[in-house]
């Protein structure tokens, strides 16, 4: 099975990740400028150069564009001109599903319907290319399963189309809702719009894999940075069995609580897995005077630690947290998508070893399923892992 392994340690841009993929020889400029040019709008050069950014050496990609090509575009525009594209099928679908959550992003953000969103920074061409350039690298690569470390999103301000906005900006975070993030080196944007777009799109696991690397790419961002360099890792490979469930370390965060209403925690949760919890659980206890009270368990990476204490102090009435250093067993996991009588459902696997012991189709696959066809979800369900089984036969 190919794995690959993304780092974002610099953020990530479309240009960055489209320059890992060329970094590693998955595609060469000529493909992408057919890629270009089946789009309709005439001969677009592309300039792939080797650049150094704080020492470290990577691949960074640019588009000679005229001032014309700046141009802002709305969703039905961009959505119609990947449409009658001379692309393949599947190189189709992956931009517009990234478009998609740009779209869907931004209607949210702003209130408005996805069909009224008006891009701007995001719908000038050079962002359509660099969506348009990742979907043919991603298709090319031809990855089973993708993994990512936490997100560098940068800190300060942006300056946009809305005015001044706080990093990440609005649509950048609401893409990055529920992924690992955290902010270091310069006072600048370093994951944007269309960058957080392609990582939704994948749908990584954050977690390191078991894996043999064979390529490694790094792809650049325009500018130089003293305090790091400005590149994001690209890593494929395959993936590497174990008769056994790995082995990794985490730390358990433990506070009990009397004083709070437990209407809160659902949104305590929420705020923690948006910080990087890796699980979070609750229940009662009993405390001092006989009062009932509650325990929250929070399982964190070790570097994850402080920042969901701080969360714990200001989301809830706790002044005290205990931590545990944890071993965890993890089985092997891939999320596939399987072919059903209701439609593709998006399936989790587990595997010890070679062998799959655990198939859980996604919820919300299944009941989006249920419903379009009206029939009850455990007969999706039921059909999904059954599907899921038949292809390990």
């Amino acid at each position: 099975m190919t794995l690959a392994h993304l780092v974002p340690f610099s953020g990530i841009a479309g240009d960055m990740f489209l320059g890992a993929c060329l970094d590693m020889g998955v595609i060469g400029a000529e493909r992408l400028a057919e890629s270009f040019q089946s789009l309709g709008l005439g001969s677009v050069p592309v300039s792939v150069d080797r650049v150094k950014r704080a020492g470290l050496s990577g691949t960074f990609v640019g588009f000679q564009l005229g001032e014309a090509d700046a141009s802002s575009r709305d969703w039905r525009d961009i959505r119609k001109l990947i449409k009658q594209s001379e692309l393949t099928a599947a190189e189709r679908d992956r931009a517009l599903d990234i478009f998609q959550r740009l779209a869907e992003a931004e209607a949210k953000v702003h209130d408005v319907p996805i069909e009224d969103v008006h891009f701007h920074e995001v719908g000038a061409l050079d962002s359509i290319l660099d969506i348009v350039g990742a979907a043919v690298a991603i298709e090319a690569l031809s990855v089973d399963a993708w993994f990512c470390a936490p997100i560098n999103v940068g800190s300060g301000t942006v300056e946009t189309e809305h005015g001044t906005l706080p990093v990440p900006a609005p649509a950048t975070l609401e893409l990055l809702t529920g992924m690992p993030t955290y902010a270091d080196g310069p006072a600048v944007e370093l994951t944007t719009p269309t960058g957080a777009a392609i990582l939704r799109h994948l749908d990584p696991s954050f977690e390191r894999p078991m894996a043999r690397w064979s390529s490694i790419g790094y792809g650049a961002g325009s500018q130089d940075f003293n305090e790091q360099p400005n590149l994001m890792r690209l890593s494929v490979g395959e993936a590497v069995g174990s008769s056994e469930p790995s082995r990794e370390s985490a730390v358990l965060i433990e506070t009990d609580i009397d004083d709070m209403s437990p209407q809160w925690l659902p949104y305590v949760q929420s705020r923690l897995v948006e910080q990087g919890a890796q699980d979070v659980t609750w229940y009662a206890i009993q405390m001092k005077k006989g009062r009932l009270g509650i325990r929250i368990n929070v399982l964190s990476e070790p570097s994850s630690v402080d920042t969901l204490c701080e969360v714990l102090f200001a989301e809830t009435t706790t002044i005290g947290a205990r931590t545990y250093e944890v071993g965890k067993r993890r089985l092997q996991r891939e999320i596939r998508e399987v072919e059903t009588a209701y439609g593709v459902i998006r399936v989790k696997v587990a595997r010890l070893g070679d062998r799959v012991v655990n198939v859980q189709p996604e919820h919300d696959d299944c009941a989006a399923a249920a419903r379009e066809h009206s029939v009850p979800l455990k007969v999706v369900v039921d059909e999904a892992k059954r599907s899921a089984y038949d292809v390990d036969r």
